[in-house]
């Protein structure tokens, strides 16, 4: 080979090699998956990471003929000032075409504003505080809001005369949006509540707090926190402290008997009953292969939640969006699509409403109860086609 000949082909190796990352970048739809992988609430990425590859496992990682790319960003939270710089990251760096996660309110608000400015679509699977949606045209939800969940229990417990209760949330956007809209409806229903208890988001100590609820003696007592540690330790002081004995039922939101720390909170949580939007148990075709699919996706990760089923769900609507815009990514495209998101999940029937981009889904009334000597939530009412009600 002559020398020309040789720098001729540098030349045109240089200038492939140029081009090549644009080219890999054309041919991919990258997903950026902010949330928690590591402190308190690491099991909320984790659960939504394993609801991703379920899904992924069933359907591929290609969608209109490009590989869907997942970047995992761990945020260690709740950290908004690090989720917010991960998200631009996401979208200056990595260019991504969605962000998506989002396992705490404060996180999901730092970067909402990103999402706008960006206009990249961004998909909460957990975070659910009423007001999110607002902060940005760019946002669709495919978990749920606390008063979609706390509202019907307040209903629920009226019409089975419950009258006289104590709430406990935690001090944060979602328990503040639950403790309203349950007093909103057991208030209005003729109820009444005794006192109400905010508890610190991280490592509250919840002695002094069960002891309040004792002595005040109400008929049962509405609770919120976080999904994971929280409820067993709640559940474990319940029980010691003797309110069981002492007549006062517990009323919740799923979060509470997290089917993922279910099966280590054991026979103390026997009786309680939940107002929520997915259970393990819950009876379909559907949910059955979700469970399949996670258990072979993700092994020794025990049960999914309702995170992995959110996530699950969320990317579902990515690629249907992927499907419908030929691969090519538009954020306004895109969020057009989202808007009109109609299917069946694990959970039952979900749709997007157009007009708050929140999520209209089945809210299920249920009993921890023994299931083949497991402890499982088992739906036994439901409230269909609940919309969020804390806008």
């Amino acid at each position: 080979m002559t020398l020309t000949r040789i720098v001729a082909s540098i030349a045109a190796a240089g200038a492939l090699a140029a081009i090549a990352p644009g080219a890999f970048a054309e041919d991919s739809i990258k997903i950026g998956l902010i949330a928690p992988f590591s402190g308190p609430f690491a099991d909320y990425g984790k659960q939504m990471e394993g609801g991703i590859k379920a899904y992924m496992q069933q359907h591929g990682d290609k969608v209109a003929g490009k590989k869907i790319e997942i970047i995992v960003k761990d945020t260690t939270g709740p950290v908004p000032e690090v989720a917010k710089r991960l998200a631009q990251e996401l979208v200056v760096r990595d260019k991504v075409d969605f962000l998506a996660g989002f396992g705490l309110t404060p996180e999901a608000l730092a970067v909402a504003p990103i999402a706008e400015q960006a206009k990249k679509p961004m998909v909460i699977m957990n975070a659910a505080t009423s007001v999110i949606t607002t902060k940005s045209n760019y946002i669709a939800r495919f978990s749920m809001t606390l008063p979609q969940v706390s509202g019907p229990m307040a209903t629920w417990a009226i019409k089975n005369g419950v009258r006289k209760v104590v709430t406990l949330v935690a001090d944060y956007g979602p328990g503040i949006d639950a403790e309203t809209a349950f007093k909103t409806n057991f208030l209005g229903g003729g109820g009444q509540v005794i006192e109400s208890i905010r508890v610190p988001l991280r490592n509250p100590e919840f002695a002094p707090f069960i002891q309040r609820i004792k002595d005040a003696k109400p008929e049962a007592v509405f609770i919120f926190v976080p999904a994971g540690e929280q409820g067993i330790a709640f559940m474990k002081g319940y029980r010691e402290r003797g309110l069981a004995e002492a007549g006062i039922k517990v009323i919740a939101t799923g979060d509470l008997t997290d089917d993922h720390v279910l099966p280590a909170m054991g026979d103390a949580v026997l009786g309680v009953i939940t107002t929520f939007h997915y259970s393990a148990v819950h009876d379909s075709p559907e949910n059955k292969a979700f469970l399949k699919s996670f258990k072979e996706a993700n092994p020794g990760a025990g049960r999914p939640n309702f995170m992995a089923v959110a996530a699950y769900d969320g990317i579902h609507a990515i690629y249907e969006t992927a499907k419908k815009l030929n691969g090519k990514i538009d954020g306004d495209k895109a969020m057009a699509v989202l808007k009109t998101m109609k299917f069946t999940s694990p959970r039952g029937p979900i749709a997007i409403d157009p007009a708050t981009r929140d999520i209209i889904q089945t809210v299920y009334v249920r009993k921890v109860e023994k299931v083949n000597g497991e402890v499982y939530n088992v739906e036994f009412d439901k409230f269909a086609d609940m919309k969020d009600t804390g806008k």
